[in-house]
């Protein structure tokens, strides 16, 4: 999948947090319903212009950048 075309940034928009396919839906609104425990199903119909894809693409961005490296100082 090529989150580029679906995880965007635009400094002018949410602060330039990452969002959906350029709209004021946030990778974080997303991650918050699921961690609130809804399904993907629920959350299609609370958000209906989001696609399913959307929603795999939040994930992915997600386990992206939580799985870098983090530099330490001694």
């Amino acid at each position: 999948m090529e989150l580029a075309t679906r995880i965007t940034s635009n400094p002018a928009q949410c602060g330039g947090r990452p969002c959906v396919r350029g709209m004021r839906v946030r990778v974080s609104d997303v991650l918050e319903l699921f961690g609130a425990g809804l399904t993907a199903t629920e959350i299609l119909e609370e958000l209906p212009y989001l696609e399913y894809a959307d929603l795999e693409a939040c994930m992915a961005y997600a386990a992206r950048e939580i799985d870098h490296p983090v530099l330490v100082s001694a």
